[in-house]
């Protein structure tokens, strides 16, 4: 083998490595454990960590419905698009690429394609079928030029390979969902569930960085479901002190003291009926309130 062509070899197999190399580092690695999914969700409640290794609630959550999903059969796949209907992409850990990140998986393809071609026209003998040597003008020039553009493709690769960490990453302080808002869809999912001491702990949760009314309500309305009508009415009474005629907190109120204060029930729910007569519990209250109720 003669110089030109060893060198012609040597940077093809450097255009297929660097080409390599980039669709490994752009491309999603194998996800077929549990783990392996968690690891590829973003703990929203945590700085910089996966679902995989993260100690919060909110990740314990997430960890127990991948693995509930693939004891019923779900894919990687199938997870993944549940998450992120629910959560947005913000919640995968490597976002699908945008933008510049595109580049991650079109150039190596683009690149090899280009070499290959470019390969059988640079390495085809010059001679037509007769064998006889055919001299083309500027023989040693195109030959020059292509060595020239195959090691500008090798950088081009290789910059695109190597900056692939870089590319189209979301910011740990500003790219993960609200965790407020994962805990709180992660509450309702298992409130449907019937997995209501989960749900109210998901709820807890989304208190701690998200104080609000509503979701003080969910969690005293999944207490009473529960069976924890005391820490249902504590709820409850926290709400009304911010706003005494909420027909909801009324409501709660109401059936939580059904069992902890059978007495004052009954004055709690016509409370309710006042503040809201066209309510859609409305009904069921009046027929657990007339006398054979």
């Amino acid at each position: 083998m003669n110089p030109r062509r060893a060198l012609t070899v040597a940077v093809l197999v450097l255009l297929a490595v660097a080409a390599g190399v980039a669709l490994l580092r752009s491309g999603p690695g194998g996800d077929d454990p549990a783990r392996s999914i968690a690891a590829g969700l973003r703990c929203p409640s945590c700085q910089g960590e996966s679902v995989a290794d993260s100690s919060s609630p909110v990740a314990a959550a997430m960890r127990q419905v991948v693995a509930d999903q693939l004891a019923q059969g779900r894919t990687p796949d199938e997870i993944r698009h549940w998450f992120t209907e629910r959560y947005g992409d913000e919640v995968l850990a490597d976002p699908p690429p945008r933008g510049p990140g595109l580049l991650l998986w079109g150039v190596p393809a683009l690149v090899l394609l280009g070499t290959g071609y470019a390969a059988v026209r640079t390495l085809r003998p010059a001679g037509g079928r007769s064998g006889v040597p055919v001299q083309r003008a500027g023989g040693p020039g195109r030959r020059t030029t292509w060595r020239l553009g195959a090691l500008g493709l090798v950088a081009m690769v290789g910059a695109v390979a190597f900056g692939a960490a870089r590319v189209d990453r979301p910011a740990d302080d500003g790219g993960s969902p609200d965790p407020a808002a994962v805990a709180v869809l992660l509450a309702r999912d298992l409130e449907q569930q019937g997995r209501y001491d989960d749900a109210a702990r998901m709820y807890r949760q989304a208190l701690e960085t998200h104080p609000a009314a509503d979701v003080r309500l969910r969690l005293a309305f999944t207490l009473v479901r529960a069976g924890a009508p005391a820490d249902a009415e504590r709820e409850a009474r926290q709400v009304l002190a911010g706003a005494p005629d909420l027909p909801e907190a009324l409501l709660v109120l109401g059936l939580a003291q059904r069992e902890t204060s059978p007495d004052r029930a009954p004055e709690t729910l016509r409370r309710f009926l006042d503040a809201a007569p066209d309510h859609p519990a409305a009904g069921e209250i009046r027929r657990l309130l007339a006398p054979d109720g």
